[in-house]
């Protein structure tokens, strides 16, 4: 480890991961609510995370009356919270007990996909639940995580040896070479592309029927592997009872001559996941973001007008 990871300005870091570190001995069913209560008390700062869920869950549900949008970001918060101390339990906790809490449906579509000796790309998109459905999924197959590099050096190095602690090798989410690298080899690789996207390769493509800046790679990515792909969630259960991933049966006719097509099946089943739970879906990402300056600011703050 460099010397200058010691720096002040990472001792926040480091203390953080320190108290993580001690929180993660309690059990599940301690850390749950405790979760709760972290989440809660986020939902009471004026962060800037908080207008964003309101917008998207206006945007995305309007059907919902105001007093079920408000009741909806409490429950978001208490996610987050919760989330964060899971993140925990993904880095610290041996497999035996991991799995206790493990439900997994559909881990016939793995096995058939790796058997095709392609490769499987294990599409999903960010709920809450993002770190742990990596280390279960890791647990059933040699795992590539495509992952976004943070700025903060002392929290990069840490994700990275926890990510390969478990079966699972961390892979730029620009390193597209490594990516195919692995697929040919008939590896797994987890990619979530549901963020907003708005590089080479960026299509606007309906999410709860409002166009956005997507990432269309996947059909891409499959058509030069060959890569079978099987779109999964991963759920986190009511209370402690804890999680349960269902890993759906291969997209058929994919990739097709469209790709934004074939993104928004995709999108499709994210939205039929947010519905199943959703105080899970990551609502503080701006994810409605255009490709032309005509596209609507959804997230402009508006100021009240002088008298």
């Amino acid at each position: 480890m460099q010397l200058r990871l010691l720096a002040p300005r990472y001792w926040p870091t480091w203390a953080g991961l320190g108290i993580l570190r001690l929180l993660v001995l309690l059990p599940f069913w301690v850390l749950v609510p405790l979760g709760h209560v972290i989440g809660r008390l986020l939902r009471l700062l004026p962060l800037p995370f908080l207008r964003t869920a309101r917008r998207n869950i206006e945007l995305c549900l309007p059907e919902l009356a105001a007093r079920e949008r408000e009741r909806l970001i409490d429950q978001h918060f208490a996610a987050l919270g919760i989330a964060l101390l899971e993140t925990a339990v993904v880095w610290w906790w041996p497999a035996e007990r991991l799995r206790k809490l493990i439900q997994i449906e559909g881990i016939e579509h793995l096995h058939a996909g790796l058997g095709r000796g392609r490769g499987v790309i294990l599409l999903t998109a960010h709920f809450t639940s993002l770190e742990m459905s990596g280390r279960i999924m890791a647990s059933l197959a040699p795992l590539n995580i495509l992952y976004r590099p943070t700025k903060n050096e002392v929290l990069a190095l840490f994700l990275a040896r926890c990510r390969t602690r478990h079966g699972g090798r961390a892979i730029r989410r620009d390193d597209i070479r490594a990516l195919i690298t692995a697929l040919r080899n008939n590896e797994c690789a987890w990619y979530a592309p549901d963020q907003s996207y708005r590089k080479k390769g960026a299509e606007m493509v309906p999410l709860f029927g409002i166009p956005a800046a997507t990432n269309t790679s996947t059909s891409r990515l499959a058509r030069i592997t060959g890569a079978t792909v099987l779109p999964f969630f991963c759920e986190r259960l009511p209370g402690a009872q804890g999680f349960r991933v269902v890993i759906h049966p291969p997209f058929e006719n994919f990739p097709s001559d469209s790709a934004a097509a074939d993104t928004e099946r995709f999108n499709r089943l994210i939205e039929a996941q947010v519905r199943i739970a959703p105080e899970q879906y990551l609502w503080i990402h701006r994810r409605f973001k255009g490709l032309t300056p005509d596209y609507p600011d959804y997230y402009a703050r508006v100021l009240p007008q002088r008298a």
